[in-house]
């Protein structure tokens, strides 16, 4: 049965040994395709590549990007990793919906310093907390990333081969990003959206998007609404 390809995204990572540990333990569990976005180390240095042992080809095809939303170009299925404040969902609960198609998906992990910012967050459809001790909850990076990939692992192991194939075929994120651009557009100029309100009413409408998982044949139905409204508006000839 064909899997979903993981891939992992690491958010300016801040430690080389955490950047080596992260491409051991992923070929550890299968995972190949690892994207920094601006790293702050070096993760081709001695100690990454001392850290990682035998999976050296990790780091070395890794991609760096720029932003968050470059690294999860092709995806069509994101969670983002949190702390404790506030809670993400328990990542056996999203797993069914993360691996339920073929497309690829992606794992977001945040610094080790301050995790991910709000308007990262808003980039990813759901977000997962991973249970520990109340006396120490921090994980270091490369175990969460280790814990992610094991349940993943142990999952597809399990439990894939005795579902059915979806379906319907959901859409890059890019393109609903793509999407939502033109829809806050045209909202600013009709005067629903407001500049100093419309970073949150935009995240609401993307949770409904996210939510709906829209096919490409719905997306390109919404994307047609637009022009036409904006044709009736006399922005476009």
């Amino acid at each position: 049965m064909d899997r979903p390809s993981v891939r992992i995204i690491l958010v300016e990572p801040a430690g080389e040994l955490n950047v080596g540990a992260v491409a051991r333990v992923m070929k550890n569990f299968g995972c190949q395709e690892l994207i920094l976005v601006q790293p702050r180390c070096n993760w081709l240095g001695e100690m990454a590549q001392r850290m990682a042992v035998h999976a050296p080809e990790i780091l070395t095809q890794a991609r760096v990007v720029p932003d968050l939303t470059t690294a999860l170009s092709g995806c069509h299925r994101a969670v983002a990793t949190l702390g404790r404040t506030p809670p993400g969902e328990p990542l056996k609960q999203v797993l069914p919906w993360l691996l339920a198609g073929t497309e690829p998906v992606a794992l977001v992990f945040g610094s080790e310093e301050r995790g991910l910012t709000w308007a990262e967050l808003q980039l990813t459809q759901r977000r997962v907390t991973l249970p520990t001790s109340p006396d120490y909850h921090s994980l270091n990076l490369a175990q969460a990333v280790g814990i992610c990939l094991y349940e993943i692992y142990q999952y597809q192991q399990e439990c894939l081969p005795t579902k059915p194939a979806p379906v319907a075929h959901s859409v890059p994120l890019e393109l609903l990003e793509d999407y939502l651009r033109d829809l806050e557009d045209l909202l600013l100029n009709v005067g629903y959206l407001h500049p100093h309100t419309r970073q949150r009413r935009i995240a609401k409408i993307r949770q409904i998007l996210h939510r709906a998982a829209p096919s490409a044949t719905e997306l390109a139905l919404l994307r047609g609404m637009i022009r036409q409204i904006r044709w009736a508006l006399g922005r476009e000839p």
